[in-house]
């Protein structure tokens, strides 16, 4: 094939513009696009060093396109929303109708705070609770978070555990709806996130067809909070392709065993992380299940009591050995179990370090609450 005399141009300015990349003397972005544009009429470099190729970039090239949080906003207003500037003010007032209406509506919150530990609350959470007129919280909301909601709330706890429910489910959504309708803001509080066996699914339902809108607020779940605590990936290239959640409680009215109740061939996959919500009275048959369906005894697994709190208790064993660890030291509900290859990275000091963090926190996110909300509350440009 005969050779282009173009590509020849080509190639022969791209190495021009290589050279002067790997030159020691500094070179400027004017320059640098002087001199490519004075090369011929293709323009090789761009206006943005960052826009070359990895290997071709220096450390003063990538130093010089480091810039202010305002430009970086401006940015991201453009790159992810395709906002040009003055456009944002434009955009905050149909937000602000946007709101104005929807307070014209009967809205319930369902609002998830996490597993606990006060600074993995999100803003919007933190909002919404000093803002509500009426909250409904469940068993597993910790003190230090309720002492975040506003001080003119009214509080009704709903919360259930093993053997003892304050409320049936049906009472909840009625009294949901009778709070909606009265045109209050009405906070459902929920630990961890609330879509993730948390029954929001069932009480968004509900309200919806009663013609009361639902809005959602996720939390971190208590799987991605307490692996994080105990410095345990949920996903690793060299352990686990993948993650499963499950429930380890079942409906009242389910009267299927625990044996019969799981795809066991799935849930023994050594590639995947298992994390079991709400196991703890479940799992000497979840542990015997696991083995039997082909998961090794020596799988390293760990059972976390209270995560991410001042009274988080951690055991850790091997799969074929963890019941009888847990029995062994008492641990009560709320217990998550965390089994895979994945397990085998956790430092007990690093659990050890979540109480020594936890104390002050609440307090100190109380007297730091309103400077939250208002940085970040969103701002027209000047």
């Amino acid at each position: 094939m005969p050779f282009h005399p173009s590509l020849l141009t080509f190639l022969l300015l791209l190495s021009s513009a290589t050279s002067l990349l790997r030159t020691s003397a500094p070179i400027s972005k004017r320059s640098l696009s002087t001199r490519c544009r004075a090369s011929g009429s293709i323009v090789l470099c761009a206006e943005d060093p960052l826009s070359l190729p990895f290997p071709e970039r220096s450390l003063e090239a990538t130093l010089s396109a480091l810039h202010s949080k305002s430009r970086a906003a401006a940015d991201q207003q453009h790159r992810l929303r395709k906002v040009v500037a003055g456009a944002a003010a434009v955009a905050d007032a149909a937000d602000a109708d946007r709101a104005a209406a929807a307070q014209q509506q009967s809205t319930v919150f369902l609002v998830g705070v996490g597993p606990g530990d006060v600074e993995l609350l999100t803003i919007k959470a933190l909002r919404l609770m000093r803002d509500a007129d009426l909250v409904l919280y469940d068993r597993l909301i910790s003190p230090e978070i309720l002492e975040l909601v506003g001080p003119e709330a009214a509080m009704l706890y709903v919360g259930k555990e093993a053997g003892l429910h304050t409320r049936p489910q049906e009472e909840i959504h009625e009294l949901l709806l009778h709070f909606a309708s009265s045109g209050k803001t009405v906070v459902r509080l929920k630990g961890g996130d609330p879509t993730v066996f948390g029954r929001g699914g069932e009480e968004m339902e509900y309200l919806e067809r009663q013609g009361v809108e639902v809005k959602v607020v996720p939390g971190v779940t208590a799987a991605a909070g307490i692996a994080a605590s105990l410095g345990v990936p949920l996903t690793h290239r060299d352990h686990a392709d993948s993650v499963r959640f499950i429930t380890g409680h079942a409906r009242s009215e389910c009267s299927a065993s625990v044996e019969e109740r799981y795809h066991w061939a799935q849930l023994a996959d050594p590639k995947t992380t298992l994390v079991i919500y709400m196991g703890l009275s479940t799992l000497p048959a979840l542990s015997a299940g696991l083995v039997d369906a082909g998961l090794t005894p020596s799988t390293p697994a760990i059972a976390v009591q209270d995560g991410t709190t001042i009274t988080q208790r951690v055991v850790a064993a091997p799969l074929g050995e963890l019941a009888e660890a847990v029995e062994a030291a008492q641990l009560r509900s709320p217990t998550l179990v965390l089994i895979g290859a994945v397990v085998s990275l956790y430092d007990p000091a690093t659990a050890a370090d979540v109480a020594v963090r936890q104390v002050g926190a609440a307090s100190t996110l109380a007297c730091t609450a309103n400077e939250l909300l208002e940085l970040a509350a969103p701002r027209s440009p000047p």
